[in-house]
């Protein structure tokens, strides 16, 4: 494994906002409540729909970060 690849993977400003989007994600859909910017929190049981669409929206986010900006 050759560390400098590792390092210019992970230090792109793109990676890293990324990672950031998935781990929040995958934080929010263990807990089962997510970060909104009006209503403060979401909870998965009360209000699903809005629950999953951010969910996507946050994975989604982190995917295009990832895959699709870090593109030279």
């Amino acid at each position: 494994m050759n560390i400098d690849r590792i390092s210019h993977f992970i230090i792109q400003p793109y990676h890293l906002w990324g990672f950031l989007f998935l781990i929040v994600a995958g934080i929010s859909i263990c807990t089962g409540k997510t970060l909104t910017r009006g209503q403060g929190l979401v909870s998965r049981v009360k209000e699903p729909k809005t629950f999953w669409l951010l969910m996507a929206l946050w994975l989604l986010a982190g995917v295009v970060f990832i895959g699709f900006l870090s593109q030279k």
